[in-house]
């Protein structure tokens, strides 16, 4: 792990949470939640301020007309997790989603539970993120197909209201996908540069989560690019290179943010696209630097198109192996934004090989014309499928953004 700079060191805020506000198994009225967010930004005596200064930078809003942790530039850690619900009740999901919003809200801004003063009840909070900053905290939610219905049943009433382009992405030629990295009912990415901050942000969502939901799969990732440069993955070569900027709205638009066409509650949000990926880094290292970069269809210091000079030179498809990567995926004509991590998991017991790979992470607009056709090419004919297994496949449509005053998808749970 990277040491990099230290930042100035703030006192972490006591989190008003709502079980404190409003005692155990009381659910807190949308009103409240508005009230909650308004005490966050500095009202009452139960906390301290992080910074005296009027703009934190380490302090990512978790309120906006999309959600953060989409476009936002990539933090240093990530968590993935999908959680399947253990209720057939919308009131119990309702009240589990504005809990999950007052302490997305409180984390996000750099807030910890303040205790009960009572040493015979479990503390509040986890306490492994106090006295620690935001570190540019963002949480990112989304809804499997099987939020929506499960065998064959509309859950909770809201079939009518299911986007267009939710449904388990299809099963590819060379697919190994291993329980219980498959699918889910809801999902929250959470992204900061301090990766204690990441996990102790899930662990709380968790933690507030039980009897109502319980965690199906979790991954965790890491990924640095010093100076804004294109991070590398662990082939060495970098990844992201078609992305457009973290400030073109207008491609994000085009590319990312779901129109009038889906459901009210989705216009705005958009689909996120999971796929863990092995890869095979034993056999990748005992490769000649011309078959790495034949795979890829890059120069692997530079990041050059084959042909090209430059990272961002133009792709020529004539210049290129045509099995390589790049392109296959130019040859498709389809743009998404990716969003990628890489992973590490120690050993494989089996094989006595690292245990690591690639938590692919995509999001787009129309994932029946973006994405599906790009996995189906690169699925058949990519040359990189001789260094690595997809064993891991979601699909989740993540809603717009919470307004203040809102919780989580109130739009279309209401």
């Amino acid at each position: 792990m990277k040491e990099s700079k230290k930042p100035k060191q703030y006192t972490r805020r006591d989190m008003l949470k709502m079980s404190v506000l409003t005692g155990v198994g009381v659910a807190v009225s949308t009103s409240s939640i508005g009230v909650l967010a308004n005490m966050a930004n500095g009202l009452g005596n139960s906390r301290e301020k992080a910074s005296s200064n009027p703009v934190d930078d380490s302090i990512i809003s978790f309120n906006g007309k999309n959600q953060a942790g989409i476009v936002t530039p990539q933090q240093t850690y990530a968590y993935v997790a999908a959680f399947d619900l253990l209720t057939d009740q919308k009131d119990k999901v309702i009240d589990l989603f504005k809990k999950w919003t007052v302490l997305s809200q409180s984390m996000t801004q750099g807030e910890v539970s303040k205790d009960n003063n009572n040493d015979w009840l479990p503390p509040k909070d986890t306490g492994e993120a106090k006295d620690l900053t935001p570190s540019k905290l963002t949480l990112t939610f989304g809804f499997g197909p099987s939020f929506f219905s499960k065998n064959g049943e509309d859950r909770f009433g809201l079939a009518d209201k299911k986007p267009k382009h939710l449904k388990d992405i299809p099963a590819m030629p060379r697919d190994d996908l291993q329980e219980p990295f498959i699918g889910g009912d809801v999902s929250v990415q959470v992204c900061a540069d301090d990766q204690q901050v990441a996990f102790h942000a899930v662990r709380n969502l968790i933690k507030s989560a039980v009897g109502v939901a319980e965690v199906k799969w979790m991954q965790s990732g890491f990924i640095s690019a010093p100076d804004e440069k294109t991070p590398r993955n662990l082939f060495g070569f970098k990844d992201g290179t078609a992305n457009v900027s973290s400030n073109d709205s207008e491609s994000h638009n085009r590319i990312i943010w779901a129109n009038n066409s889906e459901p009210t509650w989705m216009q705005g949000g958009t689909y996120m696209a999971f796929r863990k990926i092995q890869m095979f880094l034993e056999v990748w290292d005992r490769s000649s630097l011309k078959d790495q970069e034949d795979t890829f269809g890059r120069k692997k210091d530079s990041g050059a198109p084959y042909g090209k000079v430059k990272e961002h030179d133009k792709v020529s498809l004539m210049q290129m192996p045509p099995t390589s990567h790049t392109a296959l995926a130019k040859g498709t004509r389809q743009e998404i934004y990716r969003r990628a991590y890489s992973y590490t998991d120690g050993v494989d017991p089996k094989t006595g090989n690292i245990n690591a790979g690639l938590m692919f992470i995509s999001y787009q607009k129309n994932p029946d014309t973006q994405f599906i056709p790009m996995l189906k090419v690169l699925s058949q004919q990519d040359k990189l499928n001789e260094y690595t297994k997809h064993i891991g496949s979601a699909m989740f449509a993540c809603a717009r953004g919470i307004r203040k005053g809102e919780y989580i998808a109130q739009s279309l749970l209401e």
